[in-house]
């Protein structure tokens, strides 16, 4: 049991998967975040902050080109399966027995953002976790055209990448002692993107709290 828990512990450490994985785990990781239900819980944004900037100062052994060019195609691809999985499985997914791995109300939380922003949580829930790894499903749930999705989860792929890894490789670049400080650069960035959801989460139970009082008044 205790070696399972670390193999898990190591799969949430971006250091763990970049050092001692290398390049293919990274693909693995980003393409199990972005397409299967389980892989909600592992790290995303700063995954590809820190691959960017290993790959800069040499720790990643691998050329930006090649590591942009294989995420982009791993976060096409887990999203492809996200969608084929929801498209399959239906309205069944929101009946399905909650477990360690499963949590119905992340489904939920991705059919709210996908109402609210269209075809575009494709590409904005890219940067968000859970979204990221919900919003493919929930679009196949729904069966939003293939070609559509396409389209958006060319985008959001390309997007996601460049953005987050090219800036983890400029700064390397920039300021190669910046590896002294990744702590605080994954708190950070834990921050930047998990505040935005934690103000919804609050937002929407306060909404609650207020309908309930007025009818039970």
């Amino acid at each position: 049991m205790d070696s399972i828990w670390e193999h898990l512990r190591n799969l949430t450490d971006a250091q763990a998967i970049i050092g001692k994985g290398g390049f293919y785990l990274l693909l693995i990781v980003v393409y199990a975040e972005t397409g299967l239900f389980f892989g909600f819980f592992l790290p995303g944004d700063y995954l590809l902050f820190m691959a960017g900037l290993f790959c800069a100062t040499n720790v990643l052994d691998v050329s930006i080109y090649v590591l942009v060019t294989g995420l982009i195609a791993a976060g096409i691809l887990g999203n492809y399966t996200g969608y084929l999985f929801g498209y399959r499985t239906g309205p069944m997914l929101f009946k399905r027995n909650e477990s360690l791995f499963y949590k119905r109300r992340y489904v939920i939380m991705a059919e709210e953002f996908y109402q609210k922003y269209g075809g575009m949580a494709l590409v904005l829930g890219r940067f968000f976790p859970i979204i990221r790894t919900f919003a493919p499903i929930f679009a196949g749930v729904v069966k939003v055209s293939f070609a559509k999705f396409t389209l958006y989860n060319f985008v959001g792929s390309v997007a996601w990448v460049c953005t987050l890894t090219l800036l983890g490789y400029y700064l390397g670049k920039t300021y190669p002692g910046l590896h002294n400080y990744l702590q605080w650069i994954v708190l950070g960035l834990i921050s930047i993107t998990t505040i935005p959801l934690l103000i919804a989460f609050f937002k929407k139970a306060g909404v609650k709290h207020t309908d309930e009082t007025n009818i039970n008044t």
